[in-house]
């Protein structure tokens, strides 16, 4: 039997990274390490009680959970409470966790974890769920750490479109020198690169009765807990089904064969008026285009996720939460 991957996730919780984080603390494939928040779809203290709160209701105080970086890079935060409710995680009306995180800042604690990881040998798959804040702070001042990442998995971008503006994913348009920055680093010290992008994203649904299901099953329970997240976005969205959304990042790394990618180059738009926070995938090949392109080729290849098997990924996420029945 394969040991469980190392995993740590960087979320902004968040609907859809609650999902994420039920999946990742209940399947037997995951060794979660730890959480680490960032500013993005709320402000940082409210991911920090949501994330928390998830770990609490699948019974995880052994996962560590540390604040990370509250703002973009650069410009003031904008966060999303208009998709994920005032609370930034449905407005559902539980008790919120009262535990406090980890003192040291997310940095500090990825700093630590990653360190121990390359010492023995067993590196640790990162999967950024957020804007890549956190994450950029990281690689800049801690390059050290790179032999302790087995890879990075991350969601944001998009090769066709955006949701945040007509050209941008959320992730990156939030902190889009993030996103450049990490991208960057990951060529220049050989981390292996996943986009988890908007071409996938929206695939892999859970409709609102097998949601009312869950909640039926187990309701103060993490079955419980993810109907209802699932039931939120139905009701906000006026529709019959929804998205588990950062929650099919994990199960890339549970089941890899169910998402289809292209090794890439990719850049992050940082200038245009009505691109800026784009993902630039190019689908050249190596001809004259390319070869007299002013910009030259960008600095990495990034697996870049175009289809993904997603009945299959929502049929694992719903049946992992629901204990496996």
């Amino acid at each position: 039997m394969r040991a469980p991957l190392p995993v740590i996730l960087d979320v902004d919780t968040g609907v859809d990274d609650a999902c994420a984080i039920l999946l990742a603390g209940m399947h037997p494939a995951i060794d979660l390490r730890a959480v680490t928040c960032v500013g993005g779809n709320a402000p940082l203290a409210d991911v920090v009680r949501n994330t928390l709160t998830v770990l609490d209701v699948l019974g995880r105080p052994d996962v560590p959970v540390a604040a990370g970086a509250d703002r973009p890079l650069l410009e003031a935060p904008a966060d999303a409470r208009h998709v994920h409710g005032a609370d930034g995680m449905g407005d559902l009306g539980r008790p919120f966790s009262t535990r406090t995180p980890d003192p040291r800042h997310a940095v500090e604690l990825l700093r630590d974890l990653l360190r121990a990881a390359a010492a023995e040998r067993r590196p640790i798959t990162l999967i950024p769920l957020a804007p890549l804040t956190t994450i950029a702070l990281l690689l800049r001042t801690y390059p050290d750490v790179a032999p302790g990442i087995a890879r990075i998995l991350f969601m944001g971008g998009s090769a066709a479109t955006g949701n945040a503006t007509a050209s941008a994913e959320f992730n990156v348009f939030h902190d889009p020198e993030a996103a450049a920055i990490v991208l960057g680093a990951c060529g220049q010290l050989d981390i292996p690169v996943t986009m988890y992008g908007l071409d996938v994203f929206y695939q892999p649904v859970v409709t609102r009765a097998e949601a009312e299901d869950l909640i039926a099953h187990d309701p103060t329970g993490p079955a419980g807990l993810g109907g209802a997240l699932i039931d939120f976005q139905c009701r906000r969205f006026a529709s019959p089904a929804a998205t588990i959304g950062d929650a099919g990042a994990v199960c890339a790394a549970i089941d890899p064969d169910g998402l289809d990618t292209t090794r890439l180059p990719v850049r992050v738009e940082l200038a245009g008026r009505y691109t800026r926070g784009r993902t630039i995938v190019d689908h050249r090949d190596t001809g004259l285009d390319l070869a007299h392109d002013p910009h030259g080729p960008a600095d990495v290849l990034v697996d870049v996720a175009c289809a993904v098997a997603a009945d299959r990924y929502a049929t694992l996420w719903r049946t992992t939460i629901r204990g496996g029945r």
